[in-house]
């Protein structure tokens, strides 16, 4: 089954301040979670119920996943040494 792909307004900003090369991996990425929310090598991050992340380079998507509902939503976009914070 397809899942749904959300891009919270935070997120979607974050993406279009990317290089270009890197928003269009990110991108490739995130449409890819449409099919398999959990794809190899993504972690659930601790203290969260449902928040994963995927590596793409030295940057991290951050992402809710709801199974019952079949929806991803992504949350925060951003480089691996400042995406963690403010959370």
């Amino acid at each position: 089954m397809a899942y749904t792909v959300q891009i919270k307004p935070a997120a979607l900003k974050e993406i279009q301040n990317l290089p270009v090369e890197v928003r269009r991996r990110v991108d490739a990425a995130i449409q890819s979670l449409e099919n398999e929310p959990r794809p190899d090598g993504c972690a659930k991050l601790k203290g969260f119920r449902d928040h994963y992340r995927i590596r793409v380079g030295d940057y991290r998507v951050l992402y809710q996943v709801r199974d019952r509902i079949l929806r991803v939503l992504v949350v925060r976009v951003g480089h691996r040494g400042g995406v963690y914070r403010d959370r």
